[in-house]
């Protein structure tokens, strides 16, 4: 076991006060930088759906506690299953393609010294799109739930674009960034999205919802409009358009998907 993680009374026995919790599959890429920013946590708990690259074999020597899931069942399900081999009083949710800064990593710790009840914390993330830190696009501020008390809460069971059900909750912003390396290469870029597209369509099919192919092409418009235009992604230039492109391409692939599987 690394030597960096024997000062953290959770990693060598005894009690546990905050959990990192991360879900995986194939993020061999990714996972080394996101590990070796949380060197401040008690415990690091890794759900794995089916990984045959070295993903496990990362989490394991560093030190993490690593589990595996039959089938996947959605993010917000898998998720809710991650939480349960958790054993930390507060839980700090990080994906495979983030990396904790330093700034947030001491707001990490200060927040979890509060012991009001019923307050969940929101990091912000920046995000990187092929090289570019993305400051337009309703990229930025991107303020996500991410840490809160395992007794409290838990996320959703949406299959997709899934949120910490907090309802009620005292939401406070944690000072630093959470960066988001979104984009590793342009074809795992691609399968990432058509995934997410197919399990929002998924999601949306078992709920009786249809679209038609006419809806998926004005929404892909929509996509590209609000991205671009409203939401001034011209000011990141070639980036930006890129990213709208990219978006207008998200968009149409969710409603054509929830076309066809509307027409079985």
């Amino acid at each position: 076991m690394p030597d960096r993680y024997q000062r953290y009374p959770g990693i060598g026995g005894g009690a546990v006060r905050l959990s990192a919790v991360i879900i995986t599959k194939n993020v061999a890429q990714d996972l080394p930088q996101c590990l070796a920013s949380l060197d401040f946590v008690d415990e690091i708990v890794v759900l794995d759906s089916g990984s045959s690259d070295q993903t496990l074999a990362l989490a394991e020597a560093a030190g993490a506690k690593v589990f595996q899931s039959q089938g996947w069942p959605g993010f917000g399900p898998q998720r809710q299953l991650a939480q349960q081999h958790a054993q930390g009083e507060w839980l700090f949710w990080i994906d495979a393609d983030e990396v904790v800064t330093p700034e947030l990593k001491a707001a990490i710790l200060a927040a979890i010294e509060d012991s009001t009840p019923g307050v969940v914390y929101r990091a912000n993330r920046l995000s990187d799109f092929f090289g570019r830190f993305i400051k337009t696009s309703g990229w930025y501020p991107d303020r996500i739930v991410r840490l809160y008390r395992r007794s409290e809460y838990r996320y959703d069971d949406a299959l997709v674009h899934e949120k910490v059900a907090c309802q009620g909750a005292k939401v406070k912003d944690l000072p630093g960034h959470l960066l988001h390396y979104t984009t590793g290469d342009f074809t795992s870029y691609l399968q990432k999205s058509v995934r997410y597209a197919n399990d929002w369509a998924e999601g949306k099919a078992k709920r009786g919802k249809k679209a038609g192919l006419l809806s998926a092409c004005l929404h892909g418009l929509a996509a590209f409009l609000r991205k671009f235009v409203l939401q001034r992604g011209f000011l990141d230039g070639k980036h930006g358009f890129l990213l709208a492109m990219f978006t207008a391409h998200y968009a149409f692939n969710k409603y054509a998907a929830l076309w066809i599987k509307s027409r079985r």
